[in-house]
């Protein structure tokens, strides 16, 4: 599963919400003692008779006991295997009414080691009809008690190992019954969801989709809804004949139905985990591709086909790489990636069918400057890693995610070059960091309080980072043999992360357990205060002392790099740190004046102690590595060391990595009095040649700001381009042109866009002059918005209303109000909070915030609204 939004008018909205809800967000308390029930079992602790001598002793004894039992009872175990289910099939039909599915499953089932004679299923909120039991083709209704979550079913007779059982279960589910999440990973647990289901929201398409992940199939069929479980399936859909259906394996009969119906059969002939079943229905347009008789399938709503060949159009070149990488072909009979709509997460790796968010539903244009690779290339991986291999319970999830997670590193690197892949490993880094900030846990844990805990930072940025780290220790061809060892020997199989350690330590012949145990098994990473003496310059001292808390973090043994330049030529050695202070010589001979710790960035690790401004401005212009030169310029800009900045950005403008020449335009745009004449010709053409889009919006921003009336016929040219997002920063320098010279029907011209990037600056436009009669525009741009997009708007629709209350400020609050209250998206439930609070001198609107703020089921951003609100109420 993936859950990272991607970069929006040059924001990545997940940092954009993780920084507004930072301060609002108490980290989770420690775990409480055991409940009443879990210890009665236990002996009575005998009173101690309290004197001076033992009192102290005694009470710690007791505390620490009552520690260890508390550690026992909220030890969160792999499921106890009684049962094995070997296939489910499924017979399903959709009241859109009342959002519920009416359906029919047949389960064949053998005990898993031992006679058994009472089965017990996950299923949550049926209506269960009656049940049935067969054994050698006889069957028997048997009892069975339900309590909403599960059905206890009394088996007939009781059945042994040797025995392979069917039990054919009647139900209506209804998904809609409590469900709501409070994690930002998986924002509600409905299993299935119904979209727009009775067709009254206009533009917006009728839809049914499933999200599985952790237990929340059992939302729709009954199951043992456990990672650990494993089954083949059949799904029999029954739907009106207009719609497409999508689900696991591959579609073996479509049959026509009286009253316009159609059933469609989707066979899945491999085992897989129960929370990978999947289905998909809607009217699709869909995309068909082959790899070598691999039917790949790219589904979308209708109009978007165009631009889903261009955003997945990478797909089949990602399953050949990882072929060739892993030496493991790609596992299944087909792959199919679905869009739709209100997705509860970023994506979900269903085994065969992976199912996105709206973000990737893009129209052929804006799909020029799609940068959705990393989610497509993460949710691919796991079909090997997640769906192939299954980690055994969510306490290893990391096994599932740190895969999926690096493998948008393995793609960067070998799609777009080292220095992107590099890039995105030091985002990785720092999203963990912050996350470190107030909660540091094992990747491997047992103790958390609810499965979604385990889908944070840690197991995906902190895990892919730690990857990446056993690669560079040991290297390619090591590493990926290990990989391939790891998945054909638990190939269709569950796991656990020492099953990961023995396939490495087997093709390297290592004992890893000292790398295992400090990275999976503990929590925290090194704090190291490095130094390098320069006395001796043919052989300089590195003097590296770990400072981390000792008591709450392990100390590490560390492999790392040191490196220099003999002029244009690289050199390194590698060490490996395993003492709390270590001195290491270098023996370079060549004389130095400057080295540096992993300049690859390749280390998880904070380093205490910063060089000097010097040092960055000699890494920046010396460094082959574009992640170090990016580091050695983003450093001199948090300084603000404006002396030695200036004379380094007219090479940023020109620097191969164009990453590089984005950050340096920013520091411009934010700067422009450092921009000197001959670095303003670079800019410009950067605006009119960049091969980099991206970029080219930058250098547009920049001209904009720094005078956008000598760069007006310019700037008319770039409203044409075909990349949004070069139309989107024209547009917006276009605000800044004198209103005399300013043509009045620009921003008219383009009212009628739906994407956001467009309508952002036509907005800006009308709210900075004051524009009025703009209220039905405003109103007729949310039903084309959605998702980020529509985050983004609503600041200004909120505000235009706000200025011009007369053209329907009512009716935007009502608006805001409900999306507040039932938009699926957390960080839309945010926008149109901020955007009500523009409204906040109407006391009633007030009340009606505090409110829906109380029924708000996502802790964070409900800690936001209540913030916020408390200090109304105290300026009331």
């Amino acid at each position: 599963m993936h859950t990272k939004p991607k970069n929006i008018l040059g924001k990545n909205l997940i940092w954009v919400i993780s920084g507004l809800l930072t301060y609002a967000t108490a980290c989770k308390s420690t775990q409480d003692l055991p409940p009443k029930e879990a210890v009665s079992i236990i002996e009575p602790i005998p009173q101690i008779e309290s004197d001076d001598s033992n009192s102290d002793d005694s009470l710690k004894v007791l505390q620490l006991l009552r520690q260890k039992e508390a550690a026992i009872a909220n030890y969160r175990a792999a499921a106890t295997r009684e049962f094995d289910i070997l296939d489910t099939e499924l017979d399903l039909r959709f009241d859109y009414e009342q959002q519920a599915v009416m359906g029919e499953a047949i389960l064949t089932i053998t005990p898993y080691a031992k006679a058994q004679s009472i089965l017990v299923l996950d299923a949550k909120d049926f209506e269960p009809g009656s049940i049935y039991f067969s054994l050698d083709g006889e069957e028997t209704s048997t009892n069975y008690r339900y309590d909403y979550k599960q059905l206890m079913i009394y088996l007939p007779k009781p059945v042994s190992p040797s025995d392979t059982f069917s039990i054919r279960v009647k139900y209506t589910a209804f998904p809609e019954r409590n469900s709501g999440s409070d994690n930002l990973a998986i924002t509600d647990t409905k299993g299935l969801y119904f979209i727009d289901p009775l067709d009254t929201v206009p533009g917006k398409p009728t839809m049914i989709w499933t999200q599985g992940e952790t237990e929340y199939n059992s939302k729709w069929f009954p199951t043992i809804d456990k990672p650990n479980e494993r089954f083949t399936q059949t799904i029999h859909l029954t739907v009106k004949d207009n719609l497409t259906t999508v689900s696991n394996g591959e579609l073996i009969s479509q049959k026509s139905l009286a009253d316009g119906m159609r059933q469609d059969t989707w066979r899945m002939d491999l085992p897989h985990a129960p929370y990978l079943a999947a289905v998909a229905i809607g009217e699709f347009d869909v995309v068909k591709r082959d790899l070598d008789g691999l039917p790949i399938n790219y589904y979308v709503e209708k109009g978007y086909g165009a631009g889903a060949a261009k955003v997945f159009k990478h797909t089949p070149e990602m399953i050949r790489y990882f072929e060739e990488l892993l030496q493991v072909k790609y596992p299944w009979p087909k792959y199919d990636q679905i869009v739709v709509r209100d997705f509860v997460s970023g994506a979900m790796e269903n085994t065969t069918a992976s199912i996105f968010m709206e973000e990737l539903r893009l129209t052929e244009r804006e799909a020029i400057d799609s940068e959705w690779d990393y989610i497509i290339a993460h949710e691919l991986f796991h079909q090997w890693f997640g769906d192939l291999v299954t980690t055994e319970s969510w306490a290893n999830l990391t096994l599932n995610e740190a895969f999926a997670n690096y493998s948008e590193y393995l793609w960067n690197e070998h799609k777009y070059g080292d220095d992107l892949a590099k890039l995105k490993l030091i985002v990785e880094m720092e999203t963990y960091f912050q996350e470190a900030e107030t909660k540091q846990v094992n990747l491997i844990r047992f103790d958390y309080e609810d499965a979604e805990d385990m889908f944070d930072s840690h197991s995906y940025s902190k895990g892919g980072v730690i990857l990446h780290m056993l690669r560079d220790y040991l290297g390619d061809e090591l590493f990926f043999r290990g990989l391939k060892l790891y998945l054909t020997t638990h190939a269709f199989q569950s796991v656990e992360v020492h099953d990961l350690r023995l396939a490495f330590e087997k093709v390297s012949g290592e004992d890893l357990n000292w790398f295992f145990n400090q990275w999976f098994l503990d929590k925290g990473h090194p704090e190291l205060k490095v130094s390098i003496d320069y006395s001796i310059p043919e052989n300089l001292l590195i003097t590296i002392e770990q400072t981390q808390d000792l008591t709450l973090s392990p100390l590490y043994k560390l492999p790392f790099e040191i490196s220099w330049y003999e002029g244009e030529e690289r050199k390194s050695r590698r060490f490996i740190l395993e003492k709390g202070f270590q001195q290491f010589a270098l023996e370079n001979k060549f004389p130095l004046t400057q080295a540096y710790f992993h300049e690859g960035k390749d280390l998880l690790t904070k380093r205490k102690g910063e060089f000097s401004s010097d040092h960055y401005v000699r890494q920046f212009q010396e460094s082959q590595l574009g992640i170090a030169r990016y580091e050695a310029l983003d450093s001199l800009v948090s300084r603000v060391e404006e002396d030695k900045l200036k004379p380094l950005l007219a090479e940023g403008l020109k620097d191969p990595f164009w990453s590089i020449r984005e950050l340096t335009l920013n520091i411009l745009q934010s700067n422009p009095e450092w921009i000197s004449e001959g670095m303003e010709e670079s800019i410009y053409t950067i605006a009119d040649k960049d091969e980099k889009n991206s970029v080219r919006a930058g250098a547009i921003d920049v001209l904009g700001s720094l005078n956008a009336d000598k760069y007006y016929p310019d700037l008319s040219r770039y409203v044409n381009d075909s990349s949004f997002l070069i139309v989107s920063s024209a547009l917006m320098a276009m605000n800044n042109v004198s209103s005399e010279r300013l043509d009045p029907d620009l921003f008219e011209r383009f009212e009628s866009e739906t994407n956001y990037r467009v309508l952002v600056p036509v907005a800006e436009y009308y709210l900075n002059e004051d524009i009025k009669g703009k209220g039905d525009w405003f109103r007729s741009k949310l039903s084309v918005l959605s998702g980020e997009g529509l985050y983004y708007f609503l600041g200004y629709f909120s505000e235009y209303f706000v200025s011009n209350p007369e053209e329907g400020a009512e009716e935007a609050k009502a608006y805001l109000l409900d999306q507040m209250q039932n938009n699926p998206q957390v960080f839309v439930r945010l926008g149109a909070f901020q955007g009500l609070l523009g409204f906040a001198d109407d006391e009633t609107l007030v009340k009606q915030l505090q409110e829906i703020a109380s029924k708000e089921t996502n802790s964070q951003i409900k800690n936001y609204f209540q913030y916020f609100l408390q200090s109304f109420g105290d300026e009331n």
